[in-house]
């Protein structure tokens, strides 16, 4: 029997996907197709676990109370087990622009006003649910960031629970989230992508964000040798680099003939921790994250394989 995923997720939101044939800045566009799906990272993630295992993955998140019931409708449409805590509005909304002329995705990120309520109590209650869910499973994902009313400490509180609890943490995140997270704990995996990880460790970056593929690489090598964990650092289009306590590998991607990009990191970190739970084999788990991520950009759909 397959081992089981915490999906952890505190930035929910309802993906709104509008396929157009050409999309022209400044003019009038009608779409050819357009969708909605429950979304945020982790909850792309384990969309993507629960079509590799309908029964290995749950899923937790706040959710705005003003659409709760459209996110939770999206979300059993696709037999996702999603437990929740309501806050006060709405779920942010996302929206992906799909132009098949330019083969091209731009995503459009909608936050949400601040509101005024008690998050001590929120955190309180979410740190409370995670603890108490933490037991019945094997591995536990975090991904993306969070509300931004949340305080700075409550990733670093959920990692330090998962790990103080021998599960397999992986924490695909960055910046200053991951850098209080490792003054408490070591995620099992931290899976980045190479901007983000120029930011987190200060690598310097070149003209137009390019990042040296050596200094990335002797950088990767170093953390996860002072870290002793495991660190898979996607490249976009190009190969992915990733190292095991300080010891490097590189694994290619697939060419596809991409429709939506949208989610590729979430159905990496989805297969990369299925494999990895399983299996306890670092290469498959590189090569299962691949293919999941490589699935995912053939579809429509944010965070699927089918």
């Amino acid at each position: 029997m397959s081992k089981k995923i915490l999906c952890i997720c505190l930035s929910s939101t309802i993906q709104r996907t509008v396929n157009f044939g050409n999309l022209v800045l400044t003019e009038v566009n009608r779409s050819k197709s357009y969708r909605m799906d429950a979304s945020g990272k982790a909850i792309n993630s384990a969309r993507v676990l629960s079509q590799l295992d309908k029964d290995c993955v749950s899923s937790f998140c706040p959710v705005g109370e003003k659409n709760k019931d459209l996110f939770l409708a999206l979300a059993e449409r696709d037999s996702l087990a999603i437990d929740y805590v309501t806050v006060p509005g709405f779920t942010r909304e996302c929206w992906t622009l799909l132009d098949n002329c330019k083969g091209t995705t731009t995503e459009l990120v909608v936050g949400e006003p601040q509101l005024d309520f008690d998050v001590d109590k929120c955190e309180s209650e979410i740190l409370s649910i995670i603890k108490n869910k933490m037991k019945d499973f094997d591995g536990v994902l975090f991904a993306g960031s969070k509300p931004a009313c949340f305080s700075d400490s409550i990733i670093p509180q959920i990692a330090e629970c998962a790990v103080n609890s021998g599960k397999v943490f992986l924490a695909d995140y960055h910046g200053k989230d991951l850098l209080n997270t490792l003054k408490k704990c070591t995620p099992s995996i931290i899976k980045i992508n190479e901007t983000e990880f120029a930011q987190t460790f200060n690598l310097s970056v070149g003209p137009a964000g390019v990042v040296d593929s050596q200094m990335l690489k002797n950088a990767l090598i170093e953390t996860t040798s002072r870290l002793n964990n495991i660190i898979v650092v996607t490249r976009g289009c190009n190969s992915t680099y990733a190292a095991e306590k300080g010891l490097f590998t590189e694994c290619a991607v697939e060419k596809v003939n991409a429709v939506n990009t949208t989610a590729c990191g979430d159905s990496f970190s989805a297969g990369f921790i299925y494999e990895y739970i399983n299996t306890a084999d670092y290469a498959s788990a590189l090569k299962k994250g691949t293919w999941c991520a490589s699935r995912n950009a053939e579809l429509e759909t944010p965070g699927a394989i089918r």
